[in-house]
């Protein structure tokens, strides 16, 4: 399970982001399922595995305050250049911050403080057998849109045909194991799996955002614009100035409001998103007052910057929230569709050029560690040596593997101590000429092409020119040629769309329960289906089976050793350059904002906040 990430937005997950039908998927309608199959209990949750930790009849998630005031704006800013679309489910445009998530309704509410559970929503209750090879969701009467509209099985039927023929791809390829979507009755639908080892597919499905199938019958999906559509969710867009804020209102008549999965939160009356495209300037406007809350990426101004007097009398508050979910994997990534990075050999010799104990020290004042796992942060990561049931795992595929895997346990290169640059610059020449690669006239070449090594980083944000600036020298001094580029935010987010780069930082954000998300990182089938996740071109028939493996998961315990396993693998491939992750939410906020006392394990969520009266 993944949940998309909003750039602006601080939410479970701290940290963005073809028109062909899912194969095999058919549509049905008003047609009665099997009568034979035994009777499968409704249940008002569902875990991913064992049972969901909040009891039928529960008031309220435990991270939350039920008392929490309504009333107040909150005002965010977001560093890019603009919006063009209130579309956030289709691949062309670049959507208004905080659309998705305010704008929509889902089947089902995930919870904060549990690996991967769903609770009703639209939905009130589910059926799902023990095997899992289908789920019907029971909708509730008194679901509604925006407009006044009931929500009804045929507008979820709609959704799920819509986003998966005309929406971003990441969609087809999540639901890519439906194959019959159902409805049997106005409130009643049913989706039907092609396998029944799929495990998550019940859970991922609560996830789809509902959409109206009244106000798009007369409507093109992807030529949207900027024409505020219905919702079904707490907030309507109010009012927007075109790619430089936009404001959402509370409904006070939300039909939602008063369910357990929606107690305490969604608390302000207005949240306005305000663009900015210097992260300097919107740093200068927060300390000024012109929004109310910031989550801080860099370090150095988490060090320096949070001075003065509103911070010493209270009226701004810093805090560096703990929080116990993964970090995932922050890196330079490797494009391996380009012939520069095919080699492996390359790619372990270039992570040696970047000197990560001296950039925490010099620029990042020693806040972070480095990442050594896909999974940093959780049990999900790989550790030492395969053991055990991983072991037994990775021996199925050993003639297919590296032999290090089995025998060197994986860790970042280091320049701490007495393994200085210099020894790694060393090791690094060493697995170059391994590759076929030599020195002449300076310059780092292929022995037998004479192609001179040289590469591309793309940037969008300035501030990240001080991290990537050494990382370059570094190379250079083994002759390697690296051009560093900055373009403008849009630019950027079309190009890697497209994957129209050689190398740049990126977030393989991660769950608790990883599930059919990973698909879109390392599957083959999305090396080359433009906008998916799959930035390193991952394309390999080991990780497939691996990725299909953790998908499946029968358990909780089988499902950590099968991410082990897939961890240590993409790890091998070297397909970043591991940065660092830090397991704290930093964040500063005006004083007239609150918080719950409990932070849930996923860290801050905005949505839980509220104003002082």
């Amino acid at each position: 399970m993944t949940r998309i990430l909003i750039a602006s937005r601080l939410t479970s997950f701290f940290a963005s982001l073809a028109l062909l039908a899912s194969p095999g998927v058919l549509l049905a309608s008003n047609t009665a399922a099997d009568s034979s199959a035994p009777q499968v209990e409704a249940v008002h949750g569902i875990a991913m595995h064992g049972e969901p930790r909040y009891p039928e009849g529960f008031s309220h998630f435990d991270y939350i305050n039920p008392d929490a005031p309504k009333g107040g704006t909150l005002k965010m800013a977001v560093v890019a250049n603009g919006f063009d679309s209130f579309n956030p489910f289709d691949i062309r445009g670049v959507a208004a911050a905080g659309i998705s998530n305010y704008l929509y309704d889902t089947l089902l509410e995930y919870s904060a403080d549990e690996a991967f559970s769903m609770y009703g929503l639209i939905a009130e209750s589910l059926e799902t057998p023990e095997d899992r090879s289908y789920v019907v969701f029971n909708l509730r009467p008194s679901a509604r849109f925006q407009d006044g509209e009931p929500i009804t099985a045929e507008d979820v039927k709609f959704s799920f045909e819509t986003l998966t023929t005309k929406g971003h791809p990441f969609y087809r390829n999540y639901y890519a194991d439906v194959s019959k979507v159902t409805v049997e009755s106005p409130q009643r639908i049913r989706f039907d799996f092609q396998q029944t080892s799929n495990r998550e597919l019940p859970l991922i499905l609560g996830q789809m955002p509902i959409m109206p199938a009244h106000y798009w019958k007369d409507r093109e999906f992807g030529r949207n614009g900027l024409t505020p559509p219905v919702g079904s969710g707490a907030y309507r867009i109010g009012s927007f100035e075109a790619g430089r804020s936009i404001v959402y209102e509370r409904l006070d008549d939300y039909w939602a409001k008063d369910l357990a999965v929606r107690k305490g939160r969604f608390n302000f009356d207005r949240i306005r998103y305000d663009y900015y495209t210097d992260d300097t300037v919107a740093l200068e406007a927060f300390k000024a007052g012109s929004f109310d809350f910031r989550a801080e990426t860099s370090a150095k101004n988490w060090a320096t910057a949070y001075t003065g007097d509103k911070f010493d009398n209270g009226t701004i508050i810093k805090e560096a929230l703990e929080h116990h979910r993964p970090t995932g994997m922050q890196g330079f990534v490797f494009n391996t569709r380009k012939e520069v990075f095919s080699d492996p050999l390359v790619r372990e010799a270039l992570t040696y050029g970047f000197d990560f104990d001296w950039t925490n020290k010099n620029l990042f004042f020693g806040q972070y560690a480095r990442t050594n796992s896909y999974f940093e942060n959780s049990e999900l990561a790989s550790t030492g040596l395969p053991s055990g049931r991983e072991l037994e795992i990775l021996n199925g595929y050993r003639d297919q593997l590296s032999a290090d895997i089995f025998t060197k346990p994986f860790k970042a290169p280091s320049t701490d101590g007495t393994q200085g640059l210099r020894a790694n610059l060393r090791t690094a020449m060493e697995l170059l000429r391994s590759a076929g690669y030599e020195i002449r006239n300076g310059k780092m070449v292929h022995a037998e092409t004479g192609k001179p090594l040289k590469f591309e980083m793309l940037l969008f944000q300035k501030t990240f020119e001080r991290v990537v600036l050494p990382f370059k020298n570094n190379l250079e001094k083994l002759g390697i040629d690296v051009s560093v580029r900055l373009v403008d935010s849009n630019q950027y987010v079309q190009r890697v769309r497209e994957f129209d780069f050689d190398m740049i930082t990126q977030v393989f954000g991660q769950s608790d329960s990883p599930g059919n998300e990973q698909r879109e990182y390392w599957h083959s089938s999305t090396v080359n289906a433009n906008g998916s996740r799959n930035y390193a071109g991952v394309s390999d028939p080991v990780v497939d089976e691996l990725v299909n493996l953790v998908i499946q998961a029968p358990d909780r315990g089988e499902l950590v050793q099968r991410t082990r396993a897939l961890d240590r693998v993409l790890l091998s491939g070297h397909y970043v350059v591991p940065h660092w992750h830090l397991a704290k939410d930093r964040v500063a906020y005006w004083s007239y904002l609150k918080h719950p006392e409990t932070t849930p394990k996923n860290g801050t969520d905005l949505d839980n906040w509220w104003a002082e009266p």
